[in-house]
């Protein structure tokens, strides 16, 4: 399918689902900047022709973001409002390590200090159950992230596809899923540890259809686990940014 067909075809479905009118030209799947500079320009602005386009979003890694790609995505920013994407999982390198993700932390914060100082806004993803992390390599984690000039963060649960690697591993025993009530309360630890002014853009995830789940079963249940969110901030009386150092102890 082309960029304009997908670009119509979602148009099209959050008209009638959510009555929206203006949209942001999401590439989100994959490497969104693996590509000559030329090829990148002519999908981007295939995107942007669309009537109603106020935004662009580019998911891509830390080691496919060149300088001369940077550069593009910044010329847009008179236009609309341009966010870049980047996938870091885990701050410790000894876990992107075993993941095969093939790049470290600090390709990471170099890819995000670059990218900020041509003004663009920065989302960083992150993975919680990650295997081997503790509770307090999650937290820092979300202090890895506080100290960059990050301005979106979104969070996932670690959950296994049918077929792959990581599936292999949790099969042998390898390593075991976290829990519904683990899983949140790793999300308000993170949330604690990030700035107020970091837009949370996603607190959990499920696997895209046609797809085999194999654990943890409860990640389809999006609309419980939110709820589960908000209510562990409740019975913990606290806020996002709460340790961060020198914030405000809220209302």
């Amino acid at each position: 399918m082309s960029v304009e067909e997908q670009v119509r075809k979602g148009i099209a479905f959050a008209s009638r689902r959510y009555r929206a009118r203006k949209y942001i030209a999401y590439f989100q799947s994959f490497t969104n900047t693996y590509a000559p500079v030329e090829t990148l320009r002519t999908l981007y602005d295939s995107a942007l022709a669309h009537s109603g386009m106020v935004g662009l979003s580019v998911g891509t890694r830390p080691d496919c973001a060149g300088d001369e790609v940077l550069d593009l995505l910044a010329s847009y920013q008179e236009k609309v409002l341009v966010w870049v994407e980047y996938g870091l999982q885990s701050a410790h390198d000894v876990t992107l390590t075993s993941i095969n993700r093939g790049h470290d932390s600090a390709c990471f914060a170099r890819a995000v200090q670059r990218t900020a100082q041509r003004g663009l806004n920065v989302c960083a993803h992150i993975i919680l159950g990650l295997p081997g992390e503790s509770r307090e390599m999650m937290r820092e984690t979300a202090r890895f992230l506080a100290d960059l000039p990050v301005q979106g963060v979104k969070i996932h649960a670690l959950y296994i596809i049918e077929g792959t690697a990581m599936a292999r591993r949790f099969q042998e025993g390898v390593f075991r899923c976290l829990s519904r009530e683990a899983y949140v309360d790793r999300v308000v630890d993170v949330l604690e540890r990030l700035p107020e002014k970091v837009v949370i853009q996603r607190l959990t995830g499920d696997p895209p259809p046609g797809l085999k789940l194999l654990a943890p079963a409860w990640t389809l249940e999006k609309g419980r686990n939110l709820r589960r969110i908000q209510e562990r901030f409740e019975e913990r009386d606290t806020w996002q940014g709460r340790e961060v150092p020198g914030a405000s102890q809220g209302e």
